[in-house]
């Protein structure tokens, strides 16, 4: 059956190609257990890059390095939230540019490999899918066959995999390869009848002129298999008998063609938390990556470029006493080339290794980029949050309810929710004990402008004394720190349950969105603020900080614009806003990643806006912002 369908598939390109396209053919020979390109046997090392990681400046240099390390191919993610963030809204440009990172990769000469999921994982907020989708549907059953999850699937891949038909190897494009689904051996749900479809809704539009796939994880296959489409495994360095032993058992499910390990882990993810950034020997890698390649086993490694989780994109993982752990801002990723996209010692090493298998590509070996530390920066307060006119700024919608309503009911995507209630009349009991249901993810309390502490999902913290007084509101600001990314679709964030004190429930609450997704209120806050500085003569005390304040520095640049690293020690805990570009989480009291990653292509010479909101830090004297040459983590 498998060889009719190549026939079939082969028999398609054919009559789908114009004459006028430069026609490939790619397809599977099962018999002999390889793919094959034009007639010929066909084994690929490619490396995992995904766009939506890096500044659409830094896409061209980073390919080349990696084409430069031998590989033939890279393999990308394509994440919905990013291209489709509210129902109805699409982007195609910038970071979004999704046919031009396939351009730059074919004019490297790396063929392309689409992982368009509709579920990625990859340590994205809600492992890709677009948090509407729960605001829409709050009872909807991704990833199963749900008929509301299959027609939304269904609209955002005739947006998606329309647009990229062109570049499909049967039309004479990159992409060799397209995937199925994403490691759903490891979903609770094992709903064949869904995965059929999607296979079906996939091969609607690649028609034949690329080969379908899909990954699991060892042992997995049974209910992450897909009828006709090739299997693939996913694993990091092991010994040989291990690494036979993977594919012993794959073979019992998938008796020929070609070996396939979609996800080769050169390093691993990390959460904040986290004593350590995850780390792996290089010479442990090397080794099992030359024992396959000498195997004919194609590999994709995962990640050959980590790159960083700008803004609130990075997602967070249900394991750990509270079942919630965040992850980092980084995605370095002990990968071959750093975040900066600079070579490190693996990637020579690698490179070395893949070059004794394919031939060397005329492309020069990268070299580190330089670095700059700015002068620290003395940073001016902004405001709180909690009062009136920056809330007033920055607060997108108000919304009154009897009971607290989650982000998602709220149609937010990330940021903060403000939960006010009065405090009733009759609350008499001393001492007093907040309650919180459902905190997803940090709750910082107040009693009016009076900071009283945090709740916390990770740490199992959802209770705090508190003294209340009737008349008083209490505000509870709750942090998103990422929606759960694997194992769980449906993680919603805020305030999900009920709010007592001392077994009172809470009722009547006002609502305040802030999604800090825009950075232009900032700005205008900043240019207000600096007016009314020079009214009063710069007589505005701005020595002392709060929690939930913003703070801000206006600087100028001498010298050649290179990348640098933010120093956020002495701060808690929040985000960073540079030129309006949010550069993602900071969290150094805990750790392991301190630095922040700032590319050069996010500066200008001269009047850089950095703004930096800080959750939960109070200070008597505001500290100054740092940078390092060079990242700092643990």
């Amino acid at each position: 059956m498998a060889n009719i369908v190549c026939i079939l598939s082969s028999l398609v390109i054919l009559l789908a190609v114009p004459r006028s396209v430069d026609m490939r053919l790619f397809s599977i020979d099962y018999d002999n257990n390889t793919f094959v390109m034009d007639g010929k046997p066909f084994q690929y090392v490619a490396g995992s890059f995904h766009y939506f990681r890096a500044l659409p400046e830094s896409w061209a240099s980073i390919l080349r390095s990696m084409r430069a390390a031998g590989l033939n191919a890279i393999t990308t993610y394509v994440e919905w939230s990013l291209h489709n963030p509210m129902e109805g809204v699409y982007h195609w440009q910038g970071m979004a540019d999704i046919e031009h990172f396939i351009e730059l990769a074919d004019n490297e000469g790396l063929y392309v490999i689409l992982r368009p999921g509709p579920y990625i994982c990859a340590e994205r907020d809600m492992g890709g899918f677009p948090s509407w989708l729960l605001h829409k549907y709050p009872d909807i059953l991704l990833r199963t066959n749900d008929i509301r999850y299959l027609r939304e699937v269904r609209t955002w891949y005739a947006q998606l995999l329309s647009r990229l038909q062109r570049f499909l190897i049967g039309q004479g494009g990159p992409i060799i390869m397209v995937q199925v689904e994403n490691e759903y051996g490891s979903f609770y749900a094992c709903d064949h009848k869904y995965l059929n479809w999607l296979r079906d809704e996939t091969e609607r539009y690649v028609m034949g002129n690329a080969v379908l796939f899909t990954n699991n994880g060892p042992g997995l296959e049974g209910c992450g298999a897909i009828e006709h489409v090739l299997s693939s495994l996913d694993f990091g360095p092991g010994t040989e008998d291990e690494i036979n032993g993977f594919w012993a058992t794959l073979r019992k499910t998938q008796p020929k063609g070609p070996l396939v390990n979609a996800e080769y882990y050169p390093g691993w993810l990390t959460h904040w938390q986290e004593s350590h950034m995850a780390r792996t020997d290089t010479k442990t890698v090397v080794d099992s990556l030359d024992f396959m390649l000498r195997s004919k086993v194609n590999v994709n490694i995962y990640m050959f470029y980590g790159g960083t989780n700008y803004g609130f994109t990075a997602g967070a993982n249900n394991i750990g006493a509270g079942g919630y752990v965040a992850d980092i801002t980084s995605y370095d990723y002990d990968a071959p080339l750093d975040e900066s996209g600079d070579p490190t010692p693996k990637y020579f090493a690698l490179r070395e290794t893949i070059l004794k298998y394919f031939p060397k590509p005329d492309v020069p070996v990268p070299e580190a980029a330089p670095k700059i530390q700015l002068p620290p920066l003395t940073m001016m307060r902004l405001g709180s949050l909690l009062e009136p006119s920056l809330l007033n700024r920055l607060s997108t919608q108000t919304v009154t309810a009897h009971l607290p309503m989650s982000f998602e009911a709220l149609n937010q995507i990330s940021g903060l929710v403000l939960y006010e209630a009065l405090i009733p009349d009759d609350i008499k009991t001393d001492p007093r004990k907040l309650i919180v249901e459902g905190v997803h993810d940090r709750g910082y309390v107040f009693v009016g402008d009076q900071f009283v502490g945090v709740l916390s999902r990770e740490n199992q913290i959802n209770t705090l004394p508190v003294a209340l007084d009737a008349g008083q509101t209490l505000r509870i600001l709750i942090e998103n720190q990422g929606r759960i990314n694997f194992g769980i679709a449906n993680d919603s964030k805020g305030i999900v349950e009920k709010v007592y004190v001392n077994m009172r429930e809470f009722f009547n609450w006002t609502m305040y969105s802030l999604p800090l997704s825009d950075f232009k209120p900032i700005v205008h806050a900043i240019r207000h603020h600096r007016k009314q500085q020079r009214r009063h003569n710069g007589g505005t005390d701005v020595s002392r900080g709060t929690p939930m304040s913003v703070y801000y520095s206006i600087f100028d640049i001498e010298g050649n614009l290179t990348d640098t690293y933010l120093d956020p020690s002495g701060w808690g805990k929040g985000v960073v806003f540079i030129n309006g570009f949010n550069i993602g989480r900071y969290w150094p009291t805990v750790g392991p990643q301190v630095t922040l990653y700032v590319s050069k292509h996010l500066l200008t010479p001269k009047n850089n806006y950095l703004s930096i909101i800080e959750y939960q830090k109070e200070f008597e004297s505001i500290p100054s912002l740092k940078f390092s040459k060079t990242p700092i983590f643990n």
